[in-house]
């Protein structure tokens, strides 16, 4: 049992073997990441605190980062190791320390940890300031007293020139200070300048408080955009300017275009929220006419998870209401789908009834009728609720919409029933003339109607219209005297109403049956009706004094009713900034900060005026020489791996004009080196740049590494089984032929690498060639389709992005397939013309190779059977296992799993965007015959491998 194992681990852990040790606490953080309790073990691994090795003491601080809380005295016991440890040469172990210190949630530590705070947060290492980021908000809540000491932390960080820290530093900011404005002021440029590169949950963070930021620091850009002179606006060229738009033209603030301008290009990001975080931005700080680029990115989201669907829907749910066209050219989005969950059902519904115009009501219509024959009940409903809506707001279809509920009445399901009759009770309140006819009908069918809810709806119509329908009127009240005490609660409350309003206005046919019914009233089992029996038999019948009727009654009882208002429920949402937990449940969330209001004249522009420092990306700046790259800038001295990455080595400061050494000197100004930049180093960078702008489409520095660095950094990819067979010669494909290209070639081929990128991304590898007599200039890569499409190219295409004639260069590039073989579509560009090309994956070369043994095989096997496993008997023709493996391999990127069996050959990959399983294996039956089988969830990858495998196979 579980107490067994812990003993066996103690044992390990209180070995003198290192091997142990690390065995056990590797188990120990297994057991943890399995939600399983391993708090007993405190002790034992706290012993090893203090351990020289490196790997060990990470784990063990895992362990403590976990339970510290729980088992305060015994953590306070390893302090001291932890404060010696903020003072390790390893950056690694730095943070960690920090961050176990600041786990540790006694009050007695507070002075402890703000010193390590204040330490850290000038450390050279950006990881470790990172880590001091965090640590802000812990010790904000453990002790809000330390409130003024952290906020000169949060600000001496939000000066950082780091990507790294960013994001944690604006966290804690948002965390401890929010109301604090003026500590963003000089940092704001930069932010916005760093945005592209902080990693995406600081992205999120940063745009939503850049949000709060912009709508306090700058003026309106919606100022010109009263409706009526939206026109005017646009046609700034027309004659008749009248009114408002003559007074001074609206002039953004550099400041405030820049925020737009460098989040723009977030809308192309992978991470949900970052899209939805620009999304919001754009939708409160956008000219309205600017507000739709962000509509294609949201309705990119709708193909994700489901929860991610609901939020994105119900932010445009909100945005719809106010600006219809942004999202009609998508209607086709928000259509419903059988597998959609009712929540998002409702949530399309509610989108599309926004979107309803005169021009598209019938398609929408149209659609609407397939949803009220849906299985969903729920959704039949809010489908007829939603038809109703779009009657109310477009008077052209008031009446087709009335007819078309008025016909699910002879519905067989009760609740589209009950529904319509609600739904239609709310539109003649609406519509004055339309009574008679259809209440007629209603009358006709209320003897099947069995919902409550209908029944009573439909005597309250009789009844507020009686004087229309004055023969059906006293038959329906003369049926309901029949059935009065088997009816429910509701039913019978509004025949007693129906009974009084008819005594009023028709008394002649009625009284007698009034009086049978106010009597059956008076002696119901439900106070409700009781009382109501009392209170209309004193209104309406007469006193035995005056004899005469009551004279308030009438005016009581058939007093014209208000017509209720069918409008969204997202109507006023937006008054809680969009993408945030308010908005998404309608109530003010605790730790919800408001969107202010414009301010009606902009603060002082000058409090962001600060001197402009290219900020730090630990890359070489590109002209420097190449003697000493910055990624592994001197190892400390004991040799534990890449030191602080901005060390100020002698050799980098001279030669580096961008690694500003002196991060803690407050002085804003450049380093020495940047002033003596000669102009035409200057330009090289800029034409550098420019080649660079243009192959990646983002601006970014290029990487440099030396090659030591990127062995390591290959190394540390998961580990990856590349087999080493050859496969014979390459297949290469051709791309562009070069009567097509003007001269210009390309082929291309996978080499089957890991993209070093994004493991996401299939590596694939162009080679381009000039065929032509003339030097091709500005080679790059274009337009992509869908425009969704990720592709990173690695490098430039050369000296200056040109090839000689004759000349020849190779490209590596990675494209994200999303594991479908949908074609990647782009343009090659030269400097006169675009191609159009295409790269069409073979299925096998969008896996990598997975390692695993025989066991591991079938148990993963196992687990993959039923939908997730294609089998078919194919020829093996020549059926030596070598043999074989060479065939599979040539198909498809796999790794061999070696097996005991010497007439089954296996392999395994994982599919390189989404990381799914597929195992193929293959059991040699009589010759020629074999049985190969596929497991795997990605059952149409499986069926097209299966094919591709076969004809493999049956070659020669």
């Amino acid at each position: 049992g579980m107490f067994g194992l812990n003993e066996d681990l103690k044992e390990m852990l209180e070995s003198s073997k290192e091997s142990l040790k690390l065995e056990a606490m590797k188990r120990v953080v297994g057991l943890i990441a399995k939600g399983k309790n391993a708090s007993e073990l405190f002790p034992a691994v706290v012993k090893n605190v203090a351990s020289k090795n490196i790997e060990l003491k990470k784990l063990v601080y895992v362990y403590l980062v976990r339970y510290a809380e729980e088992q305060q005295d015994l953590a306070l016991l390893s302090i001291s190791t932890f404060q010696r440890a903020l003072k390790d040469p390893n950056q690694l172990i730095r943070a960690s320390a920090l961050r176990v210190l600041s786990s540790i949630r006694v009050p007695i530590i507070v002075p402890i940890m703000m010193l390590a705070i204040k330490e850290a947060a000038a450390d050279l290492s950006p990881y470790v300031r990172k880590t001091s980021a965090h640590a802000i908000q812990k010790l904000y809540s453990l002790d809000p007293e330390q409130k003024e000491q952290l906020i000169e932390v949060i600000e001496k960080l939000l000066k950082d020139k780091s990507t790294l820290v960013a994001g944690s530093v604006v966290m804690a900011f948002e965390e401890v200070c929010p109301d604090r404005i003026d500590l963003i002021h000089k940092n704001y440029r930069k932010l916005c300048n760093l945005l592209v590169d902080v990693e995406e949950w600081g992205q999120v963070v940063i745009i939503s408080m850049l949000t709060r930021y912009a709508r306090t620091q700058f003026t309106s850009p919606w100022k010109e955009f009263d409706e009526n002179n939206e026109k005017a606006f646009y046609d700034s060229d027309s004659e008749e300017k009248k009114g408002p738009t003559e007074s001074k033209p609206y002039i953004m603030d550099p400041d405030h275009r820049l925020l737009l301008r460098n989040t723009k290009p977030l809308l192309q990001s992978r991470n949900t929220a970052v899209v939805m975080s620009v999304a919001q931005l754009y939708w409160h700080l956008a000219p309205k006419h600017e507000v739709s680029i962000v509509t294609k990115s949201l309705v990119r989201l709708l193909r994700s998870h489901r929860e991610v669907q609901y939020i994105v829907l119900q932010n445009i749910a909100t945005m719809s209401i106010q600006r219809k066209g942004m999202f009609e050219p998508y209607m086709k989005s928000f259509y419903v789908r059988s597998t959609d969950s009712t929540h998002i059902k409702t949530l399309k519904l509610e989108i599309l009834t926004n979107l309803a115009n005169e021009a598209n009501i019938s398609t929408i219509l149209r659609e609407f009728q397939t949803y009220v024959k849906s299985q969903d009940k729920a959704f039949a409903a809010a489908t007829i609720q939603a038809i109703g809506r779009c009657a109310t707001n477009i008077t052209e279809v008031t009446d087709t919409c009335l007819n078309g509920l008025v016909l699910l009445l002879s519905n067989r399901d009760e609740t589209v029933v009950a529904e319509s009759v609600v739904v239609i009770k709310k539109l003649l309140q609406t519509q004055p003339t339309q009574h008679s006819d259809i209440i007629k009908h209603m009358a006709k069918l209320f003897d099947n109607i069995t919902v409550p809810m209908a029944r009573a709806s439909i005597l309250w119509l009789i009844g507020e219209y009686c004087e229309r329908v004055p023969k059906i009127a006293p038959d329906v009240l003369r049926k309901m005297a029949k059935t009065f005490t088997a009816e429910e609660d509701i039913v019978k409350l509004q025949t007693v109403n129906l009974a009084a309003k008819l005594y009023l206005t028709n008394s002649k046919q009625t009284k007698l049956l009034t009086q049978y019914i106010l009597n059956l009233g008076k002696y119901d089992q439900n106070y409700d009706i009781r009382d109501r029996t009392r209170f209309i038999r004193q209104l309406i019948v007469p006193s035995e004094k005056s004899g005469a009727l009551n004279k308030y009654a009438r005016r009581i009882l058939l007093a014209p009713k208000p017509a209720p208002v069918l409008e969204s429920s997202f109507k006023d949402r937006d008054r809680f900034q969009l993408g945030t937990l308010s908005h998404s449940l309608n109530i003010k969330a605790s730790g919800y900060q408001e969107l202010c209001d414009w301010p009606a004249v902009a603060p002082d522009q000058s409090v962001r005026n600060v001197e402009v420092i290219e900020p730090v990306r630990y890359l070489l700046s590109l002209h420097a020489p190449l003697r000493s790259p910055v990624c592994c800038s001197e190892s400390d001295e004991n040799g534990n791996g890449p030191a602080a990455v901005e060390s100020s080595s002698s050799a980098e400061t001279s030669s580096d004009s961008e690694t500003d050494s002196e991060e803690d000197s407050d002085s804003d100004s450049p380093p020495p080196t940047q002033k003596k930049n000669d102009a035409k180093s200057k330009s090289k960078v800029k034409q550098r740049f420019k080649q660079v702008k243009e192959v990646q489409g983002t601006p970014r520095t290029p990487w440099t590494i030396c090659t030591s660095c990127l062995s390591i950094l290959i190394s540390s990819l998961p580990s990856l089984q590349v087999s080493t067979q050859s496969f014979g010669p390459v297949k290469s494909y051709e791309l562009l032929h070069h009567m097509t290209g003007k001269g210009l070639s390309a082929k291309y081929h996978f080499p089957r690498q890991p993209c070093l990128y994004q493991p996401s991304m299939v590596s694939v590898q162009l080679s381009l060639t000039n065929n032509s007599d003339h030097c091709l200039e500005e080679i790059h890569i274009g337009d992509r389709t869908p425009a969704s499409l990720n592709i990173h190219c690695f490098n430039t295409i050369g000296e200056s992005d040109r090839l000689q004639p004759e000349a020849s260069v190779t490209v590596s590039m990675g494209i994200d397939f999303s594991d479908s073989t949908q074609a990647a579509n782009f343009q090659l560009c030269t400097k006169e013309d675009r191609f159009n090309v295409s790269i069409q994956p073979a299925v096998g070369e969008l896996l990598m190779p997975s390692s695993m043994t025989e066991q591991d095989f079938c148990k993963e096997q196992g687990k993959l059977l039923g939908m997730n496993e294609t089998s078919a008997t194919v020829t093996a023709t020549s059926a030596s296992s070598q043999n074989i493996n060479k065939q599979v391999l040539s198909v498809a990127n796999v790794g061999v799993v070696s097996s005991s069996q010497s007439n089954v050959s296996r392999f395994a990959g994982r599919t390189v965007s989404s990381g799914a399983l597929v195992l193929v294996s293959l059991e040699l039956r009589e010759s020629p015959t074999a049985l190969l089988t596929i497991n795997t969830e990605k059952s149409v990858m499986a069926s097209m491998l299966l094919r591709d495998l076969k004809q493999a196979l049956a070659q020669p």
